[in-house]
């Protein structure tokens, strides 16, 4: 019961210098656009720091209305640049972002944009 007050599941789409997030459990979205970027030529995160910093405040907004912002469940999936899949670092650079931003638990999920729903049960097996 108590674990359900802090329950937080978030979808987490990356683009070329901008994260779309949201709690699908509130079913609020918070979207951001990097002042300093975070892709370079060849990768979508190539800027790591740049990236941690614009998604820790994307989380902040996303629970602005919270005295108490919850360590969620995180679904992480790039939308750009993933011709041919991921690389075994360019997975490991998403679930370090969204455990550097305060992901408690985090899935990288790469294929078609996922239902509120979907999300959800992704996030039940992470």
């Amino acid at each position: 019961m108590l674990s359900n007050l802090f329950k937080s599941n978030v979808y987490v789409k990356v683009y070329v210098n901008k994260f779309t997030v949201k709690n699908v459990d509130k079913n609020n979205e918070v979207v951001l656009s990097a002042e300093n970027p975070f892709t370079t030529k060849r990768l979508l995160v190539g800027e790591f720091n740049n990236a941690e910093v614009l998604l820790k405040e994307a989380l902040k907004k996303l629970y602005i209305d919270n005295w108490l912002a919850p360590s969620p469940i995180i679904v992480i999936q790039p939308m750009e640049m993933i011709e041919g899949g991921l690389s075994p670092v360019e997975d490991r650079v998403l679930r370090e972002l969204a455990f550097g931003a305060g992901g408690r638990k985090v899935t990288v999920w790469v294929g078609n944009e996922l239902t509120s729903e979907e999300v959800i049960e992704k996030c039940k097996n992470t």
